[in-house]
């Protein structure tokens, strides 16, 4: 288990998060359920934060990634902890801006905005713009012309910096859908072009790499490439960034074979970042720029645990033991996409050693519907309480009502106190947009 203050095993030998017990925790909130520990939350948006304020003198923000996990709660905590926040839909802009979080301090991201959303983000007075195509620029530079304003932007650029991370979340290669090569002359162009339109500011440039890395290499030669590509605009185009956005992507443990990362640790991350930015501006005689990055999952990913009861138990001989679970895919389609591992622990008896490798198996009527194979556990019985730790990102962000299961509901605990930031749906919830048509009444 990934040891932390306020995740522990407690005197009646059961899993405890945020001074909750979790065997508690699943009979007041029923399972499957998404637990997130609200003081880990906080503690790592500070240390963002007040690594920027120690080591850059405060010349920069921390943005919290909405698409690690996106509800009311989490923005009205990144408001509190006085951090921005990045959005990449309509649907993430509407709900940090329900609960008051101030316009100016959200990024809008996305390979490709909608109009609306565009047109919602102008109206809402959303702070930057990272711009990714010129059919976009164009677009934007519009809506600003009808809002009578002058929208401020990035520009998101590809330094062809290759992570060590799963294909389908390395972002920065040259085959993808995000950003403008600088390689090849792309994102020079696109910075002329927005640089000729009359209603949009350019402040500077975005890069994001992927997500769970643990090179801090990989995040320093991003650095370097970019503010090398700072100073040969400079050059070119007699523009000189005012802002650079770093992103995110800071990994996480997941399990057995992952990188424990103190919470410490993950500042220092950001500060060997902020000394390649340094060293970059005083070789390249560039002014130090704003700085910004984007830790999502690092901020949430192991404050959240998500809670199971064990159904079938099913054992094949010589091939495999399933231990069956009331959630699967619709929760946590991770394994299925990326073949994430995990870590699971029986949380009612969560001092026992794992005795047997198991496949935990979902409820779905998919072959495929795992959370993970081999996993350690002590045999499982029916009724038995399962965890599944650091599932605090893209768990319920991706979750979704196939075969028409329910999205689990998610509490927050703190001081051992839990309340709801998730209702449960109902199954009126569901069919609540079906509609018949009239011919079939």
């Amino acid at each position: 288990m990934n040891e932390r203050e306020t995740l522990k095993v407690n005197e009646k030998g059961h899993l405890e998060i945020g001074g909750c017990d979790c065997v508690e925790l699943a009979k007041e909130f029923s399972t499957p359920l998404y637990v997130f520990d609200e003081a880990h939350i906080r503690n790592m948006m500070r240390v963002y934060r007040d690594t920027i304020q120690r080591e850059y003198d405060g010349n920069g923000i921390v943005l919290y990634a909405s698409k690690a996990f996106s509800c009311k709660a989490i923005y009205r905590i990144a408001m509190q902890e006085k951090i921005g926040v990045d959005v990449v839909s309509g649907g993430e802009l509407y709900t940090a801006l329900s609960v008051g979080f101030p316009a100016e301090r959200i990024y809008l991201h996305g390979n490709n905005k909608l109009p609306h959303e565009l047109r919602e983000a102008v109206e809402a007075g959303v702070g930057t713009i990272v711009a990714d195509a010129y059919p976009e620029a164009d677009l934007l530079d519009a809506e600003a012309a009808r809002a009578g304003r002058i929208q401020e932007v990035l520009i998101r650029i590809n330094p062809g910096v290759e992570a060590h991370t799963h294909a389908y979340v390395q972002t920065a290669t040259p085959d993808s859908k995000f950003g403008f090569s600088v390689a090849d002359g792309a994102a020079e162009r696109f910075c002329a072009y927005i640089l000729s339109k009359k209603h949009l500011r350019l402040k500077g440039f975005h890069c994001h790499i992927g997500s769970q890395i643990f090179e801090k290499q990989s995040f320093v030669i991003a650095a370097e490439k970019v503010m090398r590509f700072c100073a040969e605009i400079k050059q070119k185009l007699s523009f000189e960034a005012e802002t650079i956005n770093l992103g995110g992507g800071f990994g996480i443990w997941y399990a057995e074979g992952d990188k424990k990362i103190s919470a410490e640790g993950y500042g220092e991350y950001l500060s060997a970042l902020i000394d390649t930015v340094k060293e970059e501006c005083e070789r390249c005689g560039l002014k130090r720029p704003y700085l910004i990055v984007e830790p999502g999952r690092s901020i949430v990913g192991e404050a959240g645990i998500t809670l199971y009861t064990v159904g079938a138990i099913k054992d094949i001989p010589g091939i495999r033991k399933y231990v069956s679970v009331d959630g699967g895919m619709f929760d946590n389609p991770r394994y299925c996409l990326y073949q994430s591992k995990y870590t699971a622990l029986l949380a009612n008896r969560a001092a026992e050693l794992p005795c047997e490798r198991v496949a935990i198996a979902g409820k779905c009527c998919e072959s495929g519907d795992l959370i993970g194979v081999d996993m350690n556990l002590p045999a499982a019985k029916w009724g038995d309480l399962l965890a599944v730790l650091s599932t605090g990102a893209y768990n319920y962000s991706m979750a979704s009502n196939y075969n028409r299961n329910a999205v689990p509901p998610a509490v927050l605990v703190c001081d051992g106190k839990a309340e709801y930031i998730v209702k449960p749906q109902s199954y009126e919830d569901i069919v609540r947009n079906d509609v018949i048509p009239t011919r079939l009444k």
